[in-house]
This record gives C-alpha cells, structure tokens and sequence, in this order.
C-alpha cells in the first residue's frame, strides 16, 4: 500500500519540477538580472524606459529614482525599477 500511495504523488513530482525548471527559475534569474542592470546605472547611460521613452542618465538620486535628459533642457525624473534596457554604458572613471 506504501509503495502505491508513493507512486500517485510522482507525476504531481514530476509536474511541479518541471514547472519549476522552465517558468520559475528562468523568472527569477531575469529579477536578478534586471536588479544588476538597475543597480549599476550611471550618470551618462543611454536608457529605454518601460514607457518607451529614450534618454541620457543625468543623475542617481538617492531615492530610487533617475533623473533623466530626454532632448535639451528636458529632464524627467524616472523610477529605476522603470528602466527596461541600457543602450550605452559610459565608462568608469579612472581612478
């Protein structure tokens, strides 16, 4: 009886590793990536924002937030998390 109840639950196993495998992890290495993307924006970094809108990074406030150069003399203060791709990365100062 042992044996049969244990072989029920195996495809409901199976399932969930699967699941797990190809929709969860995938999910949460691309959070992490995002987050790296996100943490290591610089003040010159040409972004996309999820809304579409293309700009230069002007500066890193302190409170989650980007102020960015969308034409000049045009900021807007942008939400990190908001960021969806860096197109150019400036380079780090020399030190």
């Amino acid at each position: 009886m042992e044996g049969n109840a244990f072989a029920q639950f195996i495809p409901l196993i199976l399932i969930f590793a699967i699941m797990y495998f190809l929709l969860i992890r995938p999910q949460q290495k691309k959070v992490k990536e995002h987050q790296a993307m996100v943490a290591a924006l610089r003040r010159g970094d040409q972004i996309v924002t999820q809304g579409g809108l293309i700009g230069k990074v002007v500066k890193v406030k302190e409170d989650n937030e980007v102020e960015v150069e969308l034409a000049d003399g045009v900021k807007v203060r942008v939400v990190q998390s908001t960021v969806a791709q860096v197109l150019s990365k400036t380079e780090p100062a020399k030190s």
